[in-house]
């Protein structure tokens, strides 16, 4: 179990953020500061082992503490929790590991306690996370290269598909296959490339080779599928792992 820390300058927003944590089974347990000396407070005497920061607080903003807390010799895994959509690439800068919008999302939060959980087990460098700039609803927004289980083309564009939406992007597919192939991604189609990592059950024997990713099946070209099984042969990864 984990021991969290939540502070935002709105009580109603700690309070939600507490509750939905303490449903969780692997929090332990959960402190709560309205500010940024009240964290500090808090930090300094108790062992936590993430922090959930609201971006806009008095005194210290989040970004700011975020700062203070990095030059601990043992720091805690920083989460951001904000409705504040333009901070993102600040945060990450910081080496946050994930950065929420309100309002929260319960599959949403869930991944990144994964995800903080993981970092917890197993303490390493925090890898920069690359950054893509979406368009949605005439809005630019930053999402993570992580969060995006396949990609679609369109033409000269490409769709991001994410757990929780798509985003259009004007970059071909053929590019984002040269650019990403290191993160994962593999295609499997001219129209489809997919990180592996999301993968969930393969078909290739059939008449017709799909790829699953959660509810979407994808087609896999048979001219890819020499290419997808020497894929896995390599890494040993099964589908869903």
């Amino acid at each position: 179990m984990i021991n969290v820390l939540v502070a935002d300058d709105e009580l109603p927003a700690v309070d939600e953020l507490a509750f939905l944590l303490n449903r969780d089974p692997r929090i332990g347990k959960i402190y709560k500061a309205m500010n940024g000396a009240e964290a500090l407070e808090l930090l300094e005497h108790h062992d936590v082992d993430a922090v959930f920061l609201d971006i806009h607080m008095p005194g210290l903003s989040g970004l700011e503490l975020a700062q203070v807390i990095g030059r601990r010799s043992n720091p805690p895994v920083v989460v951001f929790v904000t409705a504040d959509d333009d901070r993102a690439l600040e945060a990450f800068e910081l080496a946050a590991v994930d950065y929420l919008l309100k309002p929260l999302r319960t599959e949403r939060l869930t991944r990144t306690v994964d995800r903080v959980v993981d970092l917890v087990a197993h303490p390493a460098p925090v890898e920069e996370v690359e950054m893509i700039t979406v368009d949605q609803g005439g809005v630019s927004r930053l999402i993570r290269l992580d969060e995006v289980r396949f990609v679609q083309a369109q033409g000269d564009y490409a769709r991001l598909h994410t757990a929780e939406a798509s985003y259009l992007i004007r970059v071909p597919l053929a590019d984002l296959e040269q650019r990403w192939a290191d993160s994962g991604f593999l295609r499997i189609h001219r129209s489809y490339l997919v990180c592996m990592q999301f993968v969930t059950a393969l078909k290739l024997g059939a008449a017709k080779p799909t790829v699953s990713v959660a509810n979407d099946v994808l087609p896999v070209s048979r001219r890819h599928v020499p290419v997808l099984r020497e894929h896995l042969q390599a890494t040993r990864v099964r589908p869903g792992q």
